[in-house]
């Protein structure tokens, strides 16, 4: 387990099995990884519950973004998964956290599947297997969980994986393409020392 008080201090490229996934980092220099990336914020589903911090629109934007998300791996800040199926490496979403608080052992997790890859679970089996590295590798206590109310698909991701319901935050993210309005979050959270969901059926 590696010390709170430190950045992660293992592969840079940490890679995950399990549930039919394989979770790898994301490759800025890779065209398909950077195309996934730019689709999954372009996807207009995307767009309906999330409003990045900067719009990412183009190529160059995507790679961009994803050269953040590897310095923040190496700075120990976040940490960012390419989901993939684990036969054929297709590129299914993301998982990842950030808001990494090393104090208080916490941290955001959130994730996204790509259109073509929804209706198969791949959410709550990616969200699964990257929580039991987070608890376990990064020594996290708390892994808090927050989307838009009334996004019920996210909602029921979350409480399949043991994210508990803890309540509503009043206008604790941007409206949908707009960063001067603002709505409610429903925000679930899991303890390390949860029941792991699998084991309750």
């Amino acid at each position: 387990m590696t010390d709170l008080q430190q950045p992660y201090a293992g592969p840079p490229a940490p890679v995950l099995d399990g549930h039919g996934l394989r979770l790898r980092a994301w490759d800025p220099e890779s065209a398909t990884d950077v195309d996934a990336w730019l689709r999954g914020h372009l996807d207009p589903e995307f767009l309906r519950w999330n409003t990045p911090l900067r719009d990412i629109t183009d190529t160059a934007g995507a790679r961009e973004s994803l050269r953040d998300k590897a310095a923040a791996m190496e700075a120990g800040t976040g940490v960012t998964f390419c989901v993939t199926d684990a036969d054929d490496g297709t590129v299914l979403g993301q998982v990842g956290l950030n808001a990494v608080n090393r104090v208080q052992s916490s941290a955001n997790v959130g994730y996204w599947v790509l259109p073509e890859a929804r209706g198969r679970g791949v959410a709550a089996r990616s969200l699964r297997l990257s929580t039991t590295w987070f608890f376990a590798e990064i020594g996290l206590h708390r892994l808090e969980l927050g989307h838009g109310v009334g996004h019920e698909a996210s909602c029921r991701v979350a409480e399949r994986c043991g994210f508990r319901p803890e309540g509503i935050l009043r206008g604790a993210m941007w409206e949908a393409g707009r960063r001067d309005a603002w709505r409610d979050v429903h925000c679930h959270a899991r303890l390390a020392t949860d029941p792991d969901p699998a084991a309750l059926g």
